[in-house]
């Protein structure tokens, strides 16, 4: 969500953009399934449920649909990881300048892993919206970049970015 946010404000700065399943429910709220996303963040986040970070997480990991299941008692990494999304801001507050973004210069990609109707639905948006390169690596949940062609997807592109932008030059 922040890259989204900081190439639309600075896209002079960018040489290209890679999301993985940006949460960016407000692009697509038209469709039910993204509605009904952003709804359950909410709910979540509004619960005021956030005295415990382990059972904030496991919370959380069920509506984003994942299918990690943290150790218990959480090591103090994920504690300190948990602790933090509980007082973030959730993303269906967040405004993605969708006119800008399509407006700027530098190669985008939009990276989804087929597991999840509303994080499908936003990178087909994003998709259309932005008139970037998607890539759909099934398998791997709401870590699509733990699938084995992820790399490879990415340094294609990074590479064809950066002789683009070498040719503009």
């Amino acid at each position: 969500m922040i890259s989204l946010l900081a190439a639309a404000k600075r896209p002079e700065l960018v040489r290209s953009l890679t999301v993985i399943e940006p949460p960016a429910t407000r692009v697509a709220l038209d469709i039910p399934a993204v509605a009904e996303f952003a709804a359950g963040g909410r709910g979540l986040y509004a619960s005021g449920q956030t005295d415990d970070p382990e059972a904030f997480l496991r919370r959380f990991l069920t509506v984003v649909g994942s299918t990690f299941v943290p150790p218990s008692p959480l090591p103090p990494p994920l504690e300190q990881g948990a602790r933090a999304l509980m007082v973030e801001r959730g993303p269906w507050e967040a405004e993605i300048p969708l006119e800008a973004l399509g407006a700027a210069p530098f190669p985008k990609l939009v990276v989804s892993g087929a597991h999840h109707l509303a994080f499908d639905a936003i990178c087909d948006t994003l998709e259309l919206e932005l008139d970037v390169e998607r890539a759909v690596l099934p398998g791997y949940g709401h870590a699509a970049q733990r699938h084995p062609d992820f790399n490879t997807h990415l340094v294609d592109f990074v590479e064809r970015a950066a002789a683009t932008s070498r040719a503009s030059i």
